[in-house]
């Protein structure tokens, strides 16, 4: 049967914690329902791990599948519990509810008894489409306030879900898994109880334009169907490409953004990232040239049929630290995407003022320092990690740790590593003057300027260090010198130095980076690179 349509507000403003799977859970003011919707969002998506896909006890199906008085169905229950509170405390507080959940997800004794291992990661196999409309009938009998899901297949996370396992197919082939599966969950969600679906594209259907194209001529649109898209192409790395399926297609798609980037200090240090999002970065400008969009807000004010709204991520992403004490960060850019969001058709200068007067308490002089400290920080970020020309691969350094960054090679590299190096000095040179103007902004709240200070010292010496590598990194790539390694390798120990006096100088800052490669890579992390260079340093 089809249900009338709720109306959906226009746009859509949803927030998201994105705790660190397999970690306990961030200590965060953007739990809370009434926080979040102070700032002027409209809805909180529940992470993966507080999906109600977890919640299901399987009984009105089959109470085989988690038998009452099992450890099983006592961590189930226990999770539907917790749920039921989220959700009572984001009615309370008139917050829409929503959750992100992966596809195909089901309890392993499930998959076990009906033998759907093999399958179970096909949409077009007939019993794995019969058990996902179960589950999806399941969700929304047990929790009946629950808004609608925001689901994806680009990645399956299992590490806090020990009763279940997840798998899709050919997560990239929009025949036979991203179609077959909007469909379904189309039919479920929209047509048949009037529920929210928001169909994330990242991983599966977002940097291939013909793809997308398809997917979207494949399934028909429903105002209730709304396709999630990244500002940018892969993961948060400032420098990557803008989208190009922003604006395509005929469904409407609700923008994702990072107020804390996982790979630019995670809100250690200021990184005021919403200005670019909005108005565009400046290595987006060339799209503009060629009459293409280059940012959100172009795409909110040129199709407006096609803007859905934006979804922040206020904390998270990433894996491990760094971890913050103090939200400040965060909360600039979620307030300013949240507010302007609810209008697109203001500039986000005018959305930032209201931040810093109405929220911070700034006027005048100390209201443009401020401005000028943030918009400083986006390039010095920027500059300091990657480069203008996003010719260094972003991945040498992400979440707390640090490898060793690819120089460019071929014919122009003594060139091209000279600009790079000459990009680390300009970027220590803006947050030394980011330092020097967060010392001079008369913050009426003392524990706030007290926290601004540091956290800009904090990206000062993070920056620091980020020179050292690099020049080091440029210096074993022309075979330097013995002497010039060893002057090298002291000014790397002396910005080490410098940075882990931080906690002490400044015990408001965040935990600290780590001398030592990513887990995930890619190697060499500095903890086997660097001792190499020692050895080269050594006088013959």
């Amino acid at each position: 049967m089809t249900v009338a349509l709720p109306s959906i507000p226009a746009p859509c403003i949803l927030d998201m914690v994105h705790h660190n799977p397999g970690e306990p859970p961030y200590e965060t003011k953007y739990e809370s329902p009434g926080v979040i919707r102070a700032m002027g969002f409209g809805g909180k998506v529940y992470h993966l791990f507080d999906s109600p896909m977890l919640a299901v006890n399987w009984e009105a199906v089959d109470p085989d599948i988690f038998p009452k008085d099992s450890d099983a169905r006592a961590w189930v229950d226990a999770k539907a519990a917790r749920i039921d509170a989220q959700h009572a405390a984001c009615a309370a507080a008139g917050v829409g509810i929503y959750a992100m959940s992966d596809l195909v997800l089901f309890p392993r004794r499930l998959v076990e008894k009906y033998n759907l291992g093999r399958e179970m990661g096909n949409p077009l196999n007939p019993s794995t489409a019969h058990f996902l409309r179960l589950l999806v009938a399941q969700m929304f009998d047990r929790f009946p306030l629950l808004d609608g899901l925001v689901v994806r297949i680009g990645e399956t996370y299992l590490h806090d879900a020990p009763w279940h396992v997840g798998k899709i197919e050919n997560r990239n082939d929009w025949r036979a898994t991203i179609a077959p599966l909007m469909r379904l969950m189309r039919e479920e969600l929209c047509v048949k109880r009037g529920r929210h679906l928001i169909f994330r594209a990242w991983l599966s259907f977002d940097t291939d334009l013909e793809t997308y194209r398809a997917v979207s001529d494949a399934v028909e649109p429903h105002p209730l169907l709304t396709i999630s898209v990244k500002h940018c192409e892969g993961d948060f790395h400032r420098g990557n490409p803008f989208s190009k399926v922003i604006g395509e297609g005929r469904h409407r798609q609700l923008i994702e953004v990072q107020c804390a980037r996982e790979y630019e200090g995670k809100g250690a240090y200021p990184n005021y990232i919403a200005r670019g999002v909005i108005e565009g970065f400046a290595e987006h400008r060339r799209l503009a040239e060629r009459g293409a969009l280059w940012s959100i807000g172009e795409f909110a004010r040129a199709r407006p049929d096609l803007f859905a709204g934006v979804w922040t991520w206020s904390r998270g992403g990433g894996w491990q630290g760094p971890y913050i004490k103090n939200e400040f960060w965060c909360d600039l850019n979620a307030w300013v995407m949240a507010r302007w969001a609810a209008d697109p058709a203001q500039p986000e200068e005018a959305v930032f003022a209201r931040h810093a007067a109405d929220v911070l308490g700034l006027r005048g002089a100390d209201a443009a320092r401020f401005r000028r400290l943030c918009l400083l920080s986006s390039d010095a970020a920027f500059l300091g990690r990657r480069s203008a020309c996003c010719d260094i691969d972003p991945w040498w350094s992400r979440d707390e740790f640090f490898g060793k960054p690819v120089l460019p090679d071929g014919a122009d590299c003594g060139e091209k590593t000279g600009r790079i190096l000459s990009e680390k000095d300009e970027a220590v040179a803006m947050w030394e003057e980011i330092a020097a103007l967060s010392a001079q902004i008369g913050f009426p709240d003392g524990e706030t300027k007290v926290h601004v200070v540091a956290s800009c010292e904090y990206g000062l010496r993070l920056c620091r260090i980020m020179r050292a590598i690099f020049r080091l990194a440029a210096a074993e790539s022309r075979d330097a010198r013995p002497g010039e390694l060893r002057a090298l390798l002291g000014d790397y120990d002396e910005v080490w130095r410098s940075y882990r006096r931080l906690p002490e100088d400044h015990p408001s800052c965040a935990t600290l980076y780590k001398e030592r490669g990513s887990p995930w890579g890619p190697p060499p992390g500095v903890e086997a690179w660097i001792p190499r260079l020692r050895e080269k340093a050594v006088p013959f």
